[in-house]
Formats: C-alpha cells, structure tokens, sequence
C-alpha cells in the first residue's frame, strides 16, 4: 500500500513538472520555475485538478469537487474534476476558463483566458468537447457539445464551435467556420504564384483572416488556373492532332500562351 501510494506521487510530480516546464516553451514572460510555481495561477489549477481527478477516480467525488471549487476560488479557473486532461497542459493567464465534467483534452494543448469547454445538453453523459493533441483555443473562444476537435487544429478569439473540427484547421467566427485547412499551404502557394503573374496583392491580409473580397478573388484565381490549365491541355492535344494555330500572346502571364483556335482566313476577300 505505501508503495503505490509512493508511485502515485512520483507519478503526479513528473506530471507536474512537464506541466511547469511547458510553460518555457509557450511563455516567452517566463523565467525561472519558482516563479511559475509561485506565481502562474493556471499551473495551481492544473496541479489542483491532478490531485481532484484523482480523489474523483477514487470516488471521494464530495472532496473532489470540494477542492475544486477551492481553485476557482484562488484561481479564477474552474475544471470539473471528472475532466481528464493529458500531459502538458497549459492555460496562459487562465481567469474565467471553464471546463465541464465530460471534457476531454489530449496532451500538447493550450487554452488562453476565457475558454469555455461547455455542454449544449442537460442530458447525463457525454455532453462536452473532446480535444486531440496540440490543439490551441484563443482567448474567450467557447466549444460547446460533444464535438471533437482534430490533432493540431486552432481556435480563434471569441469565436463559438458547435460543430466538428479536423486536423490541423483553423476556426473563426461565431458560429465558427473552417478558414484554413492543414493542405491549405499547398493552396496558398498556387494562389501566390497565380496571383503574382497577375499583379493581385490581396490587399496584404493574412489568409486566416475571413475577409469576403480576398476570399471571392481567391476562388476567382483558382477558376481561372484550372481553366487555364484545362487551355493549355486542349491546345496540346491540337497540335498533337496536326492542327495548325495561330499563338496570341496573354499579357500579364508571363510563359502562360493562350492559342485561338480560329482558323487562318483563307479566301480573297478575307485577305483584301
């Protein structure tokens, strides 16, 4: 018996240290342990919630939830201590963070100030969100139902998710909708490359950002790739054919070459 007990408590203080030395890696404000220890009220609640979760598992759920409720007192931040939660858990200033009973969160994951994890149900069982690994939630941003959210995936400021979210995307907005995906990058690039050889700057604006005009000219530009593309395609197959065409140059895309299609004029009255 005291040698479990003794395990369990090696085990909760290399949790707590991964929890303390994941803040270096996120908190460029941080210098030294003893002052996270002492001074970062989301580390408290994380400590807090380990020993909770624990009493919880064991079934002592009024002390439990005594001790939790005696963090968000000193903390501002409130997790129910049926909530399981993965190693390297970081809240950043933490002060009005909820988190429900049924709540999941992989390791890796980062919620800033404000962050609701909530149920959309008055219904007994799972009824909050599930986070996978490296998932980053923005400040006052609120999850809400039993909804997952995929491996590495992000969460805007103050926007409001109700519904799935893959790997690796980003969520803005209320309700909150997908504007980048993880093969966005691939996308972005073509669209550059494309809207360079035409002289489009998008105004400057980040692609994360949901702006209706730069995302209008965006489906625009990739239209106009696949049709010209499909163009070049075409006029190959012309000429593979035998067919003679005559090229006119496209101003403004660079070694890009339209060739019309038209035939040669071929009568006199044509040529005067």
């Amino acid at each position: 018996m005291l040698c479990n007990s003794l395990l369990i408590v090696l085990h909760m203080m290399k949790r707590l240290l991964e929890d303390i030395d994941c803040v270096f890696a996120r908190d460029p404000a941080a210098r030294h342990r003893f002052e996270i220890i002492t001074t970062y009220p989301g580390v408290h609640a994380i400590l807090l919630h380990r020993i909770s979760h624990r009493l919880w598992r064991w079934r002592l759920k009024w002390l439990a939830r005594w001790l939790a409720a005696l963090a968000r007192w000193f903390t501002g931040i409130e997790i129910h201590p049926g909530a399981r939660i993965g190693r390297r858990f970081f809240i950043d200033h933490g002060m009005g963070v909820v988190i429900g009973e049924t709540a999941e969160i992989g390791d890796d994951c980062t919620l800033y100030h404000g962050v609701t994890l909530g149920g959309t149900s008055w219904q007994k069982g799972k009824r909050h969100p599930t986070l996978g690994t490296n998932v980053v939630i923005g400040a006052g941003a609120k999850v809400l139902g039993p909804i997952t959210l995929g491996d590495g995936s992000r969460v805007g400021s103050n926007a409001v998710v109700v519904k799935d979210v893959p790997s690796g995307a980003t969520v803005v907005g209320i309700p909150g909708r997908v504007v980048r995906k993880k093969d966005q990058e691939e996308v972005d690039k073509r669209r550059q490359a494309f809207a360079e050889r035409i002289g489009f700057d998008a105004y400057g604006t980040s692609s994360d950002m949901p702006d209706p005009v730069a995302n209008a000219i965006e489906a625009l530009l990739d239209h106009v790739h696949a049709m010209d593309t499909q163009m070049q395609i075409m006029c190959k197959s012309l000429k593979t054919l035998g067919m003679e065409l005559d090229p006119v140059k496209m101003p403004g895309l660079g070694a890009c070459e339209a060739i019309s299609a038209s035939p040669k004029p071929s009568s006199e009255s044509d040529k005067s």
